[in-house]
């Protein structure tokens, strides 16, 4: 594989992988404010519960972009 593909490899883990984390932050987000809507007195809990699912998707979205740096790196012409 060319360098030129090697880039376009790593730039694409990194779309994709951002982008399905932003998804599911989004889908996690949403269904926190309905089960706040439905149950007002335990949104305390259902914020940390949220938060923690956001950071694990943010995660996600960190390692594919550290995978897309070193393949950048790596393969440097």
């Amino acid at each position: 594989m060319s360098t030129g593909g090697i880039i376009a490899l790593a730039a694409a883990i990194y779309v994709i992988v951002g982008s399905v984390a932003a998804i599911g932050i989004s889908i996690a987000t949403g269904k926190a404010a309905e089960a706040t809507g439905r149950q007002p007195e335990a949104a305390d809990k259902i914020r940390s519960v949220t938060l923690l699912g956001c950071a694990l998707a943010e995660a996600t979205a960190i390692y594919g972009f550290v995978i897309a740096l070193i393949l950048l790196l790596i393969y440097k012409a």
